[in-house]
């Protein structure tokens, strides 16, 4: 139940921006990979000088990779420090102007001042406010424009089209941040946003013999956006979080849930175009059953493909994450499909992370 004031009214994720080394290439991974389609350009063609972005866009899941032109740049400088990594997280509203009014008169720190951008096929307003990390929300007023993604942006059409592989919108964002730092910004998305607490984790729900962590997740009104927040908790080795937080330097979006509506056929086709997925024990499937109750699916190919599965009160899940995208340990994603469940996988996380350790250990950063 909502118990604040919804100030802050949000119709969805509108994009997430990635800033990368090489945004070409980005996009031609995402495309090919993972199923994405070429949407919007905008480059030195379009009369920039400084940067370069692709937009992609599966469904509902717009995906931007933008990278620098010129080494004196905040992009350049941000994937020197993090790497290849999320810095927008672009939220759909009626009124852009209002949105940024709103959160920093609550005390959000300004990123972008409320202003208009247009070209012949209408105006959006644009606002942002900052977040963990080097992270950024951008309020998107698109509602008096009809062009392929924002002004300066044309229409992107190469020969090139994979076909998708049935991601549909994204389920929710996770981010990480340093210790002693999530009860800050969940907090912060409480005051400034409006969001509630949808449920929490501790280090006795999270915790393997060698690793914990702690976290909360925060959501819309509308439960349209939902971040968890993931904090590092005292354990016998480095964690995940860690991990993430030496290589990223700070804070940041740890990984993206895309959902499906059939997470077998898109997980298969994900693998075949070579994406590499966490691997839990085959024992796992042994008791599922047992542990979870009657589901449609049969075992097998769930145990062929790793899938996991988990029950709520209002149902059940099913999902699976990636090993990270690229060479730092960082940014990965889930996929996954929700059959009633409104939770996020509580009785897989000690699978889970058992296997991100082995990752770990490999890595040898556990």
């Amino acid at each position: 139940m909502n118990t604040t004031e919804d100030f802050l009214p949000i119709n969805g994720t509108d994009y997430v921006e990635f800033y990368v080394g090489n945004a070409k290439q980005a996009a031609h991974y995402y495309q090919t990979a993972f199923g994405f389609q070429p949407l919007a350009y905008a480059g030195l063609e379009t009369g920039l000088k400084d940067r370069t972005s692709y937009v992609l866009r599966q469904d509902k899941i717009t995906f931007v990779f933008t990278t620098a032109l010129v080494p004196d740049s905040p992009i350049a400088d941000h994937c020197k420090l993090h790497g290849d990594g999320v810095k927008v997280v672009a939220l759909w509203v009626d009124d852009a102007k209002k949105s940024f009014e709103e959160t920093t008169k609550r005390g959000a720190i300004p990123y972008l001042h409320p202003h208009e951008e247009k070209d012949e096929t209408g105006k959006v307003v644009l606002s942002g406010i900052r977040t963990y990390g080097e992270t950024v929300h951008i309020f998107v007023e698109r509602k008096n424009y009809r062009g392929v993604f924002l002004p300066g942006f044309v229409k992107w059409e190469p020969h090139y089209r994979p076909s998708s592989v049935g991601l549909r919108y994204v389920d929710h964002m996770v981010g990480n941040v340093d210790w002693g730092e999530m009860n800050t910004w969940a907090q912060f998305y409480h005051d400034v946003m409006g969001f509630n607490q949808l449920i929490s984790f501790d280090d006795s729900d999270i915790s393997t013999e060698f690793t914990a962590l702690m976290s909360k997740v925060m959501a819309s009104s509308n439960l349209y956006i939902k971040f968890p927040l993931n904090e590092p908790a005292a354990g016998k080795k480095k964690s995940q979080i860690e991990e993430y937080i030496e290589f990223y330097k700070g804070g940041g979006v740890q990984h993206v849930a895309m959902a499906t509506d059939n997470i077998l056929d898109t997980v298969a086709a994900l693998k075949s175009r070579g994406v590499e997925f966490l691997r839990v024990p085959d024992t796992y499937y042994d008791a599922l059953i047992q542990r979870v109750g009657n589901i449609e699916e049969t075992i097998e190919p769930l145990r062929e493909l790793g899938i996991l599965v988990d029950r709520d009160e209002d149902g059940y899940l099913l999902q699976i994450f990636t090993k990270p995208v690229e060479d730092r340990p960082t940014v990965f994603y889930e996929i996954i499909q929700r059959k009633g469940a409104r939770s996020f996988g509580k009785g897989n996380f000690k699978a889970l992370f058992e296997s991100i350790e082995i990752e770990q250990g490999k890595r040898g950063t556990l």
